[in-house]
């Protein structure tokens, strides 16, 4: 969608008018759930997020600054929504475990080896890595946008992305070398 495009959805929610809001959901849900996804790695709380996402366009279409880069405010939306998520559920676990400990019911996770999955090895980036390939490859941003969105220096933004694509060719290196 360009910025012309969704400007012209803003102004219709910004008159009540659902269709606009339709319009950015039917061309970035997949984008947002993508990122948001990244972060929270469950299905189902993406998927809350991501509606939760377009509901906050709803309510703060009026800040919408137009002439601007509008996939970088929305990913901005949807970014915040998840880290103010995962700091909840952080503190929801850290109270659980100390339940746990005072009752004695630990649990000690099972360690699981076998094949490592492309999968497997985008999990084994950084966060940080894994935010800037998405936001890059997926999103199609410039490394100044993504800076931009997720509030670090470009240079920073751009070592990650190196960062994190090297730790992929190194990974399927490994895993040609395994296969042969």
């Amino acid at each position: 969608m360009e910025d012309r495009e969704f400007e012209a959805c803003i102004r219709q929610i910004q008159a009540g008018e659902k269709e606009g809001l339709k319009r950015i959901y039917q061309a970035y849900a997949a984008l947002v759930y993508t990122v948001v996804y990244d972060l929270v790695r469950q299905r189902e709380d993406a998927e809350d997020l991501t509606a939760e996402c377009f509901v906050r366009l709803w309510e703060r279409a009026d800040t919408y600054r137009f002439g601007g880069k509008h996939r970088g405010w929305l990913l901005t939306i949807a970014r915040n929504l998840t880290i103010d998520f995962l700091r909840r559920q952080k503190r929801e676990l850290a109270v659980e475990e100390v339940r746990e400990q005072e009752h004695g019911t630990e649990d000690v996770a099972e360690q699981v080896v076998g094949n490592v999955s492309f999968e497997e090895a985008l999990k084994q980036l950084r966060r940080e890595e894994q935010e800037v390939l998405d936001l890059k490859i997926v999103g199609q941003m410039t490394f100044q946008e993504i800076a931009k969105v997720l509030k670090k220096p470009q240079g920073t933004v751009s070592w990650l992305y190196r960062q994190g694509i090297g730790k992929l060719r190194i990974y399927h290196q490994k895993e040609q070398e395994v296969s042969r």
